[in-house]
């Protein structure tokens, strides 16, 4: 397999999320990926109503900053940005954007992303979206 061909994935993983495509998201993944983030984890059918929400209610888009491979692994920077305009587990949207920084680390044995780790500063997003957390 040629190397960049596991970048060239996660940049489709990445241009799927902002055109809010959460069908070609989950095409970029093997059937029994299993997937870490912030809001939870576990395999498709249990994390893609987490996307799907996060796509309605933030409006969000990825900038990729930097991306590494190393072997099957490939490590991505990314600024993240939204608003929040839908609600989102019960909490009435706000209307303010986000900026944050956020990264992602994949697996990808071969042709699909068999696991993904996520990672983002969500005190600083509710912070700008002045969303207070008890």
């Amino acid at each position: 397999m040629i190397s960049s061909l596991r970048k060239d994935i996660v940049r489709a993983y990445v241009e799927a999320f902002n055109r809010g495509d959460i069908d070609a998201v989950c095409r970029c993944f093997a059937p029994d990926a299993l997937i870490h983030g912030v809001l939870g984890g576990g395999d498709l059918a249990k994390v893609r109503p987490i996307w799907e929400q996060l796509v309605a209610s933030f409006a969000l888009s990825l900038t990729l900053e930097s991306i590494i491979e190393e072997g099957p692994l490939v490590a991505v920077r990314y600024t993240e940005r939204g608003q929040f305009i839908g609600a989102f587990r019960g909490i009435a949207p706000t209307s303010k954007p986000y900026e944050v920084v956020a990264m992602e680390w994949f697996e990808i044995p071969d042709s699909r992303i068999t696991r993904r780790w996520g990672a983002r500063d969500s005190a600083s997003i509710f912070k700008q979206m002045e969303l207070v957390v008890n």
